[in-house]
């Protein structure tokens, strides 16, 4: 791994075109999911490449000699995710637009299981993470450099990413509280390998995200962000040169945001914006108490506010109800929110479980530790952001949840496989 830490190109290459063709099926989705160059360049844009890439995964993992079934808990409350959603879309009051959506979830159980299934060691993680993290830094890097050519202006659309998932600046904010944790710590555990060129190019990694969450005007994701400043510089660490970094930090942030935006902050609750979604919220958990089992149906919200509610509409077309957990509820119920809440517990438990079989490997563990922390924070982040964007089905939690039952898996075999083989029989 060492020359994998170093980022060396040449022997990541070899490693990975003498890998089986389903892992480079599901590089290949994380590549076009996330750069997107079926967006960028319009002749490329005649086929459903990330479906493609993903049932590929799966399909060409059937026939890999070296495949084996991963085991996890994860799988069931996953699975029974999937049945209550598919329940709801029975029970819908609006059941067409239930089915026209459906994929809007199935897509990440698949995603999930292509995942998990495919990224089974240690170099294979690495690979899928370095093209994750670089896809990001993509984003990140050209919008941090859009907002600083403007002079760090205020818009009213903040900044916006490329089609599709992060398009609005609410959802391209919180890709970037999600993918920062991550490199930095895996900045941290690699920095020693590397040279100066390439610990500039990953120290770049969270402060251009940093600089594109304060830029995109998102309220929750800023919110966001002060946490994951205060968890990665200062909790736990209560030195003075920490203090002196957060202050640093901290001073620097409120210099760059635009008083336009520390303006939003303070008419927070009272602006339209937030009135809206005060209502939004209300009448989210009065469906939710109306029909607690599975909720009015998989996205129904719109329709049923508008129907029902629409003495509280502030707009002319209603919206998603901007919180994760009032969407989940008022898609699927009471049933389905259980079981996405206890998805969300199993990726801090995943990130546990990986720490406390890292300590057994010793030195040869760090690289889980760093990674496992960094998928705390993000997901942390993500959640914190959640309370007022409507995201519940877009990749940030399903991405995290598998990196976290894979980096557990591999972890845990890694584990394995150190035992004498006396021990390893018993």
């Amino acid at each position: 791994m060492e020359d994998f830490y170093a980022l060396k190109l040449r022997p990541m290459w070899d490693f990975f075109r003498k890998e089986h063709f389903s892992f480079w099926m599901v590089c290949g989705y994380l590549f076009v999911e996330y750069v997107r160059p079926q967006s960028i360049y319009s002749a490329l844009d005649v086929l459903p490449w990330a479906r493609i890439f993903l049932i590929g995964g799966v399909v060409a993992w059937l026939f890999d000699s070296k495949s084996k079934w991963v085991s996890s808990p994860t799988h069931k409350w996953m699975v029974l995710f999937l049945l209550a959603t598919i329940s709801s879309i029975f029970a819908a009051t609006y059941r067409d637009v239930s089915r026209e959506h459906f994929m809007d979830f199935f897509s990440w159980f698949i995603v999930y299981f292509a995942l998990i299934l495919n990224v089974n060691n240690r170099k294979r993680f690495y690979i899928l993470l370095l093209i994750y993290l670089l896809a990001s830094f993509k984003i990140s890097a050209s919008l941090a450099y859009k907002w600083a050519a403007r002079g760090f202006a205020f818009t009213s659309w903040g900044l916006q990413g490329p089609p599709g998932f992060f398009a609005n600046s609410g959802e391209l904010s919180i890709q970037m509280l999600v993918y920062a944790p991550i490199a930095f710590h895996l900045y941290l555990f690699i920095r020693p390998h590397l040279s100066k060129g390439k610990r500039a190019m990953m120290i770049l990694m969270p402060v251009t995200s940093a600089l594109t969450v304060i830029g995109a005007s998102s309220r929750g994701a800023q919110l966001g962000l002060v946490y994951q400043v205060y968890a990665l510089l200062l909790k736990g660490r209560l030195s003075f040169k920490n203090i002196l970094l957060t202050v640093i930090v901290a001073v620097l942030v409120y210099q760059v945001i635009p008083d336009e935006q520390k303006q939003r902050f303070s008419q927070s609750g009272d602006d339209k914006t937030s009135e809206q979604r005060l209502r939004y919220w209300r009448r989210g958990m009065e469906m939710i108490e109306s029909h607690p089992l599975l909720g009015v149906g998989f996205f129904n919200f719109i329709p049923y506010f508008e129907e029902y509610y629409s003495s509280d509409q502030l707009y002319e077309r209603a919206q998603l109800p901007h919180n994760i957990f009032i969407q989940v509820g008022t898609d699927s119920g009471l049933l389905g929110l259980s079981c996405y809440v206890a998805l969300i517990i199993q990726v801090f438990r995943n990130n546990r479980g990986t720490r406390k079989s890292a300590e057994k490997l010793e030195g040869a563990g760090d690289f889980y530790v760093a990674i496992s922390k960094g998928l705390d924070t993000g997901t942390l982040g993500f959640l914190i952001a959640g309370q007022f964007v409507t995201v519940g089905y877009y990749p940030f939690i399903w991405i995290n949840l598998a990196l976290s039952v894979a980096l557990r898996h591999i972890c845990e075999q890694e584990l394995l496989d150190a035992q004498p083989d006396e021990k390893r029989r018993r």
